[in-house]
């Protein structure tokens, strides 16, 4: 990769240069020619936004055995590093919903708007549209992350061994992975803690219509963890064992499911920094930079490269496969059993399946099905009075969530939740997130915080409800307008039924009766529009402002779903429970386009869980285990018990140790001592016909001779079973491949190794002073020892090793194991 980095008048573009790659860069790291023992990516991630990156990073991480090369794709730029709630306040924001034909009309069709933000698709809904960068909409999002409850997740909707997955493992490691496993330690004091017993209270009496029963909801995920005991409840409540009073625990953990599940990491181990808000982004730039180092800098070793500013057009396919995609900035094939993961927003991947292989038999109803949330927004001021005596002056932020279910005339259960957030302000605040997720860049702001007077308290209440799944109204198909690429847009329609339209209106009762709860029998305030009206004690607020008026457009939630979903059958699915699309070999998908049911929480959460699962699913364990009774030393995965000496270095490649040679002599060493007498077996192979190596068995330990390049005493006091098919320098056969490297007087007979590129099966065997070598199961040759300084076998004071040799090439070893005979 160039070093030099891309200057503008500003800035320097440090970032981009040391995380991403040109087209260009990637392709030429694939040449083996140039490179020996360069390898294709197996694996193209179509998407580096809010899932293609969690899919990349995580299988990068996860692949032990190095085995796959993966390169993923991102239509726009390299913009920021983190969540924009995470830097000084740069006034980025997610632009309004829209249409192609209101940014034509303003003359804006081709032009990012908020820097990277693009709509590519036809819809009489206006939307916001995608976040063309790495990272996506995770840079933007609001960080609210529900976890689905079981009857979201319902075996009769998703495949079964999905939901068993997501229930076991995955939803906790995703919880984990977003922040959301443990209670918000940035939200506390009285504001909080008032509202949350307030709240309570009302769900408790039932006086919170369509409000789920908090008692049947399960616990939070950190009382799971934690002694149910009053006083630890109390802790992660925030609030003193005191101000508990008789409460039992089950009351606590029931209060406690009223927290808001914020993915943000506060806390954290000891010498680990916070993550805060979460965002996909850093787990992509970290992937990147560690994939980096482990090749030295060499492009042809990076297991990982993102390549922006790299629009796929289409996706090549023969038969059952794709073979390749067509970008932007050229062609990138896939190698036979290589894996493509579609991992864009939800439309913009349903219309590359669709241009891909909506004519490929058995592919499933591609397209419909298209799901997103409801959303209405209830906004409300009551004095602080109205909470109570609370005598911290500064009321600072509050934020829970309620969760509600209603039940349709068809008997399903369908679920929406409250996302509430308070702020204390003043008189004329009206913004109730005022102090929540926002960062405090210097100190003279937060002494203005400090310095606060408080006089009420905002709060919002926003409505997240599921929409019906299976609205035949609601698909997403190809349109005859092209775009700036020469390929069909999508027509998107998103309308809510009948169904939705209940669900609504049964959510929307219920922020209301909430709203009443909080305002405690006391006058208070509704916002409508920029303008707080004032409502009487116990009026409810849809007598002041309208429901309809309180709801968002269907394109404003960024949650839409469905498309590509997962099933068992054909012919209602579109993807298996491997994510992999039916009818198609190789080609999987990640992101919310897979739901069957979208059910009310934000997908992030559900999303990061598939998308973990599926880089588990394409890089499977894949541990060497020996079948013939030898105890393995090298299992593909692990180099542990191995250190290096003198120059170059190895690294894993498919669970093979590849020789990655330097200025001089390198030997890779086993760290655990021969046995007396034994056998050691391994496979190695050579990437060219020049290529040259070897097997080190009975030197001492390299550190304790004092040499200037350690290495050199395994070549002086052990003996080395030599790889070299061209017996350099001058040919004789005790340089030869099989041959103890140099000894005069051994019983050589030549055996030919398989060409470069294939395995050879190597033995050596010792007893005593006994060698014996064989290739590909037929002796080569056998030698006696008679030196007295070289050679020696294991003694309590003095153990002996067994190493491989960097020399000449890349040549890889894998399989290594030993038994005593």
């Amino acid at each position: 990769m160039a070093t030099q980095t891309q200057v503008t008048d500003f800035s320097r573009d440090v970032l981009g240069r040391y995380v991403c790659n040109t087209l260009a860069e990637a392709m030429a790291s694939t040449d083996d020619q140039a490179s020996p023992g360069a390898r294709p990516f197996d694996v193209v991630v179509v998407g580096g936004g809010s899932f293609g990156a969690v899919v990349a990073a995580h299988m990068f991480h996860v692949d032990a055995a190095r085995a796959h090369r993966i390169l993923v794709l991102e239509g726009g730029p390299f913009m920021l590093p983190e969540h924009v709630q995470n830097l000084p306040m740069l006034g980025l924001a997610v632009p309004a919903a829209t249409s192609i034909a209101a940014l034509r009309q303003a003359g804006q069709a081709s032009v990012a708007r908020n820097e990277v933000w693009g709509l590519a698709w036809h819809s009489p809904v206006p939307f916001s549209g995608l976040a063309y960068c790495v990272g996506g909409r995770s840079l933007y999002w609001g960080g609210w992350a529900p976890r689905p409850l079981s009857e979201e997740l319902s075996p009769t909707v998703w495949p079964k061994v999905v939901v068993d997955d997501l229930r076991d493992d995955q939803l906790d490691a995703a919880s984990r992975q977003l922040g959301i496993d443990q209670t918000n330690d940035f939200i506390f004091g009285p504001l909080q803690n008032a509202l949350r017993e307030r709240l309570y209270q009302a769900v408790s009496q039932q006086l919170v219509p369509g409000a789920m029963e908090l008692a049947a909801l399960p616990d939070h995920p950190a009382a799971g963890e934690a002694p149910t005991t009053t006083a630890e409840l109390a802790r992660l409540l925030g609030i003193s064992p005191e101000d508990a009073g008789d409460s039992s625990p089950q009351e606590l953990a029931d209060q406690l499911k009223l927290e808001a599940p914020l993915a943000v990491q506060a806390g954290t181990r000891p010498g680990f920094f916070p993550n805060n808000k979460f965002s996909a982004g850093p787990l992509l730039v970290q992937a990147a930079r560690a994939a980096w180092a482990e090749s030295g800098g060499n492009d042809a070793d990076k297991r990982l490269m993102i390549v922006p500013q790299c629009h796929v057009l289409r996706l090549d396919t023969r038969g059952s496969e794709v073979i390749g995609v067509q970008t932007s900035q050229g062609y990138v094939p896939l190698p036979p059993g290589g894996s493509l993961v579609i991992a864009l927003g939800t439309i913009e991947s349903t219309r590359l399946a669709l241009h891909a292989f909506a004519s490929q038999p058995g592919a499933g109803p591609i397209g419909s099905g298209l799901m997103g949330h409801l959303r209405s927004n209830l906004t409300i001021r009551i004095p602080r009075q109205s909470l109570g005596t609370i005598a911290e002056r500064e009321l600072m932020a509050a934020a829970l969530l309620l969760k509600g279910h209603a039940v349709d005339t068809d008997g399903r259960e369908r679920f929406f939740h409250l996302q509430i957030t308070a702020a204390g302000l003043g008189s004329r605040g009206g913004d109730s997130e005022a102090e929540l997720f926002k960062k405090l860049p210097d100190i003279d702001l937060f002494d203005r915080f400090q310095s606060a007077n408080d006089t009420h308290v905002v709060i919002t209440l926003r409505g997240i409800g599921e929409m019906d799944p299976g609205n035949p109204a609601s698909r997403i198909q190809l349109d005859s307008e092209l775009d700036e690429y020469g390929v069909p847009r999508a027509l998107v329609h998103l309308a809510p039924g009948e169904a939705d339209r209940r669900l609504w209106q049964e959510m929307d009762a219920c922020a209301d009766a909430a709203a009443l709860a909080f305002a405690g029998g006391s006058p208070y305030e509704i916002l409508d529009g920029a303008t707080f009206r004032p409502a009487a004690a116990g009026q409810a607020p849809f007598e002041i402002v309208p429901f309809a008026r309180r709801r968002d457009g269907l394109g404003t939630t960024h949650h839409e779903g469905g498309t590509l979903r997962l099933g068992d059958d054909p012919a209602g699915s579109v993807t298996n429970a491997d994510c992999r699309l039916h009818g198609v070999d190789n080609a999987y998908v990640a992101g919310p386009a897979l739901f069957p049911r979208l059910g009310s929480p934000n997908p992030m959460l559900a999303g990061v869980a598939l998308a973990r699962r599926l880089a588990e699913h394409l890089t499977p364990a894949r541990r060497f285990v020996s079948d013939d009774g030898y105890e393995v030393l090298f299992d593909g995965t692990d180099m542990s018990a191995w250190r290096m000496a003198g120059a170059g270095r190895f690294q894993i490649v498919d669970g093979a140790l590849q020789a990655i040679p330097g200025n001089g002599l390198g030997l890779l060493w086993c760290t655990r001592p021969l046995p007396t007498d034994f056998s050691v077996r391994l496979q190695y192979r050579l990437t060219r016909p020049d290529d040259n190596g070897g097997v080190f068995v009975r030197f001492p330990d390299p550190m304790g001779k004092g040499y200037e390049n350690p290495a050199w005493v395994a070549a002086h006091f052990g003996f080395e079973a030599q790889i070299d098919d061209l017996a350099r320098p001058d040919g004789v056969d005790t340089q030869r491949t099989g041959a103890i490297y140099g000894a005069t007087d051994q019983t050589y007979t030549p055996v030919a190794a398989r060409p470069p590129g294939a395995w050879n099966d190597y033995e050596i065997r010792v007893r005593g002073q006994d060698y014996t070598v064989l290739l590909n199961g037929q002796q080569v040759t056998t030698f006696t020892n008679t030196d007295p300084d070289r050679g020696l076998p294991t003694a309590p004071e003095a153990p002996a090793y067994l190493g491989l040799q960097a020399h000449t090439g890349r040549v890889c070893f894998r399989r290594i194991r030993i038994s005593v005979i």
